[in-house]
């Protein structure tokens, strides 16, 4: 569903309410979500700190639903913040994202209720891994895709996906530097798809391990470039043994597109994406 009027409104919102907000980046222009001051690199969290601040006329501290890597890219983020000041939904979209570069944009921003959590309230969160299955890197999708030159088997892919479903112990698809203190995981929904000359994999789940959807693709390209049998993706998941696996997939192809909530926060729905798919794949 689209953004409608409603999402921006005029109506100003007290000071000290909970503010919700959906943000978009380009996540190859950062070093990550998480702010990281000792250090000289841009992050999604600052930039769009500051933003805010500039519409408040103070700081503000802005808490997401996943705190995406360097290189990946947000298409369906929430956020939320308290407000330190009386604002209109309208001024926090309009005003912030006229203090944010050309690559970061906030969609709505909507008043929650003082228990909602963008992190903790998340019931789910959803990832879509984008290769370009082409000869030549594609120049104009530089840094939005993985590439991928020889051919791959979206069927084939798919198949070996399935064994990822359910409540397992993903200790083969996590990072060592994963401070996590259970590796088990729940993934209601794994699908991968062709659609034209990329093809997606789309994987949904209750939360994830430290680099888990890239070490998922990573093995998932190894079956579908044929270099082994879709029965080995369930071998991994048995043995827990991450040396065991493929090499870490790339973070350019890899999108958080969508966060779910429960229905009584009433948040909007965030459309397919991310847009370079034109509505591909599934929804």
């Amino acid at each position: 569903m689209a953004d409608s009027p409603q999402h921006f409104s005029a109506d100003l919102t007290p000071a000290g309410s909970r503010i919700a907000c959906r943000v978009e980046y380009d996540g190859s222009r950062y070093h990550g979500w998480q702010a990281q001051p000792h250090l000289d690199v841009a992050t999604v969290q600052e930039d769009l700190e500051r933003g805010l601040a500039a519409v408040a006329d103070q700081a503000i501290r802005a808490h997401c639903a996943g705190r995406t890597d360097t290189g990946v890219h947000g298409f369906g983020q929430v956020i939320h913040f308290d407000a330190p000041v009386a604002r209109s939904s309208k001024s926090w979209v309009l005003g912030t994202n006229a203090n944010l570069p050309p690559h970061v944009r906030v969609h709505w921003a909507l008043p929650v209720a003082t228990e909602f959590h963008a992190r903790f309230s998340a019931l789910a969160r959803r990832y879509r891994y984008i290769v370009a299955n082409t000869p030549v890197r594609p120049a104009l999708l530089f840094g939005q895709v993985t590439w991928y030159r020889r051919s791959l088997d979206a069927v084939r892919m798919h198949r070996a996906a399935q064994a990822l479903l359910g409540e397992r112990d993903f200790s083969a698809f996590r990072a060592a530097a994963c401070q996590s203190t259970t590796p088990m995981r729940n993934v209601h929904a794994v699908q991968v798809d062709r659609v034209g000359d990329l093809v997606v994999i789309d994987i949904k789940a209750n939360a994830f391990l430290h680099h888990m959807v890239r070490n998922i693709a990573g093995a998932l390209l190894s079956v579908g470039g044929g270099h082994r049998s879709p029965e080995w993706i369930a071998e991994l998941l048995a043995k827990g043994d991450r040396t065991a696996g493929a090499d870490t997939a790339p973070p350019d192809g890899l999108y958080l597109v969508d966060v779910e909530y429960p229905g009584s926060y009433r948040l909007p729905i965030t459309p397919a994406g991310p847009l370079l798919l034109a509505g591909g794949g599934t929804a």
